[in-house]
């Protein structure tokens, strides 16, 4: 055994290690100073001594680099906060510019959402070739008094009926109390001389035939259903009127129909 001068301080080569592990092979040693404590010295027959720790002892030793420079950030570091020990005062600045970033974002992607908006509803609109088949434009003067003609419109059939005075009197004098869907001469037509309907039949869908029927105005062979001159249903299975597209007069010789 050594003397406790000797315990106290030891000038040896050494090198951590963890407690209980071999130390493996050592590059090269450090000859420092050392204060040792709770650690038992034995010799050797070589009279080297030697240090052995108990687990509850210390497990490893470590030594302290006081030669690595500290990185100087202060290039990157803003003019308001290069005191570590002062006060920030620029974060109000900050917080204005972060806010207007915001606020131009937001108003750009509304505008951004709104062309996508308009541009996928424009998208589901009809095209210019629907647009142009939406109105049709009829010259009246090629429609003789009495007669009625046919045009096709939006794929369907279009009745234009030039009425006579005869019957325009007699479709005004029928009484409201005998038709099957009750409506007044007045009431489909914008002109008294022009009828505009849709040769459908209101009962499966068949195109009547004009001046034809009981009642002088259309009829349906599949099922027998009469109109008078004024579109009404009269007789048969048909259970509504012809129907009555949106038309006007832009002048007395034209008429368009959409």
């Amino acid at each position: 055994m050594i003397s406790a001068t000797s315990r106290a301080a030891l000038r040896a080569s050494t090198q951590a290690v963890s407690g209980g592990v071999k130390a493996g092979k050592t590059p090269a040693t450090v000859s420092k100073s050392l204060v040792i404590d709770k650690i038992k010295i034995k010799k050797i027959p070589n009279g080297i001594p030697r240090a052995s720790t108990s687990l509850p002892g210390i497990a490893q030793i470590r030594f302290a680099h006081t030669d690595l420079a500290v990185p100087d950030f202060s290039a990157y570091r803003r003019d308001s906060v290069q005191k570590s020990t002062s006060k920030s005062t620029g974060g109000d600045d900050r917080k204005s510019f972060t806010y207007m970033m915001v606020g131009a974002g937001a108003v750009g992607g509304a505008y951004a959402a709104k062309s996508l908006v308009t541009h996928f509803v424009s998208s589901m609109s009809a095209s210019a070739d629907v647009l142009a088949m939406a109105k049709i434009e009829i010259k009246l003067s090629d429609i003789p008094e009495g007669k009625s003609v046919t045009f096709k419109w939006r794929g369907k059939p279009l009745f234009i009926r030039h009425r006579t005075a005869e019957e325009i009197s007699t479709e005004r004098a029928v009484p409201l109390s005998e038709l099957r869907d009750p409506q007044s001469d007045d009431q489909r037509v914008s002109k008294p001389s022009w009828l505009v309907v849709i040769g459908v039949c209101t009962h499966l869908g068949c195109v009547p035939i004009a001046n034809a029927g009981d009642f002088g105005g259309y009829y349906c062979p599949c099922h027998g259903s009469h109109y008078d001159a004024s579109g009404r249903i009269r007789k048969g299975p048909a259970p509504l009127n012809l129907e009555v597209p949106e038309h006007t007069f832009p002048d007395d010789g034209t008429l368009i129909v959409g």
